[in-house]
């Protein structure tokens, strides 16, 4: 047989895929990576990630011009909304992110075979009708929306639609219905509920954020009630059809139910998204021809340097077990190559943090007051939790940002830092300092005696450590 064409073939450009063939590259060996999509950079950087921050960084100033927060702090102005401009720079963020890694390709010299990759043996694969050998093959094909029976999503017709539907409506519409109290489905519902439309949440659980702790849970739902959003929760979507509105256009018709079971009731919308979570892409790939199978969840089960059962071929990311998130794909990326060329390439996957991108941001890392007190066999006193509100913050203060907290979970024996949880203007950018004390064994004590900057919003993170470890100072 002929030698290997590749030392490394990673299967996806995702935040995963693209960052494990730029480091592979950077090593030395030779690399390719299989994508099918137009332009680089997976589902994050195409219609997932990028382009929803966009949106809702948009949507928040038109939002604040609107709702009269703006004219608090004398500035008076009357927003009017400029649809396709605001989906244009969002258009242009992507295609200049998109191409910022084709550049990156093109400096390591990556190769990009442009077309879907499927394993034709244990170390070859066809993409766009060429085979290919290497050495090590990593699959990094990402996720994709789950589907929900009895629904129908047509993203084109602009009804019933997924996440990347919802960032094309071409109009605002009067009353959308999310289906799934999840990230994603709080995030885009924001954006159309500041831009003017209506907007209904309906969640299968008891609250919305499933997995989040419960304290974040419960004062999301009341600051996303009090922005305007409605929820109607412990309620089910048993089906969804498209009708024809008198004089033209389409409107949806949903019927729910009570999670428990009991009477069904109808509900109209201009357009529903469809939210309830992400399923991995490992289908079609070809798995059972390099003999690789997946779990009862779709995933493909890995050792901890993420190889697979079958030797020379890895896989990070979505496709397999742990939180879907882009950071996550991207640490084990750079990991996985680093395993592939000889080094020691590690994620801790204890201290991976969560962002979700409403207004305020929610974030966390770690484990949530419930999951600590869980592993401690359910005794809650060895746990101890500090709590410190963003309105006893000098910069939220100022910034008229009152809403949230943060809340510091620590071993009551060791103190150590078991998780840290945030509703703030900026808690996806705090939650970095709380992950990387984490990441190095801190205490809460060195939370709390460790001095931050004045005034930030991140000294509400050393005011709950400093809860913790006995009294905050400005509560």
């Amino acid at each position: 047989m002929a030698d290997y064409d590749y030392d490394v073939l990673v299967i996806g450009s995702g935040p995963g895929g693209y960052v494990a063939a730029i480091r592979a590259a950077q090593l030395g060996l030779k690399t390719a990576c299989a994508e099918g999509r137009e332009t680089l950079g997976g589902t994050c950087l195409n219609v997932g990630c990028i382009p929803s921050k966009a949106m809702l960084h948009a949507s928040e100033y038109f939002d604040a011009a609107a709702n009269g927060s703006m004219a608090k702090m004398g500035i008076k102005v009357k927003p009017e909304l400029d649809l396709p401009t605001m989906h244009g720079q969002r258009i242009d963020a992507v295609k200049g992110l998109t191409g910022g890694i084709e550049f990156l390709f093109k400096k390591n010299k990556v190769d990009w075979l442009k077309g879907y990759a499927q394993f034709t043996s244990k170390d070859s694969v066809e993409v766009a009708g060429k085979t290919y050998r290497a050495k090590n093959i990593i699959i990094a094909t990402g996720s994709s929306v789950t589907p929900l029976p009895g629904v129908e999503v047509d993203n084109d017709k602009q009804v019933i639609v997924d996440s990347t539907g919802a960032l094309e409506l071409a109009k605002v519409p009067g009353h959308m219905v999310v289906i799934g109290g999840g990230v994603i489905g709080l995030e885009l519902g924001s954006v159309w509920r500041r831009l003017g439309a209506k907007v209904t949440v309906v969640e299968f659980l008891d609250q919305i954020l499933p997995g989040m702790d419960g304290d974040v849970r419960k004062e999301a739902n009341k600051i996303l009630k009090k922005q305007g959003m409605e929820f109607k929760l412990k309620t089910k979507v048993t089906k969804a059809e498209v009708a024809s509105v008198k004089g033209g256009g389409k409107k949806a018709v949903l019927t729910l139910e009570p999670a428990a079971g009991g009477d069904a009731e109808t509900l109209e919308a201009d357009v529903v998204l469809v939210s309830i979570g992400r399923r991995p892409n490992t289908d079609g790939l070809g798995l059972d021809k390099a003999g690789l199978a997946v779990n009862q969840r779709g995933q493909i089960e890995t050792d901890h340097d993420f190889s697979t059962q079958v030797p020379g071929i890895w896989a990070i990311g979505d496709v397999i077990p742990g939180p879907m998130l882009a950071h996550k794909a991207e640490d084990e990326g750079i990991a996985c190559a680093e395993n592939i060329a000889g080094l020691t390439g590690i994620v801790n996957h204890d201290v991976i943090p969560s962002v979700v991108y409403t207004w305020p941001e929610i974030a966390g890392v770690g484990l949530t007051e419930e999951q600590a007190v869980e592993k401690a066999g359910g005794e809650k006193a060895a746990v101890k939790v500090g709590k410190f509100p963003m309105m006893a913050n000098s910069r939220a203060k100022t910034n008229h940002e009152p809403d949230g907290f943060v809340k510091v979970i620590a071993d009551a024996k060791s103190d150590r830092v078991l998780g840290v949880w945030c509703i703030a203007s900026v808690a996806g950018t705090m939650i970095a300092q709380a992950a990387q004390a984490m990441e190095f064994g801190a205490t809460s004590e060195d939370i709390a005696y460790t001095c931050h900057a004045h005034p930030t919003h991140s000294e509400a993170i050393k005011e709950a450590a400093m809860a913790v470890t006995g009294k905050p100072i400005h509560v």
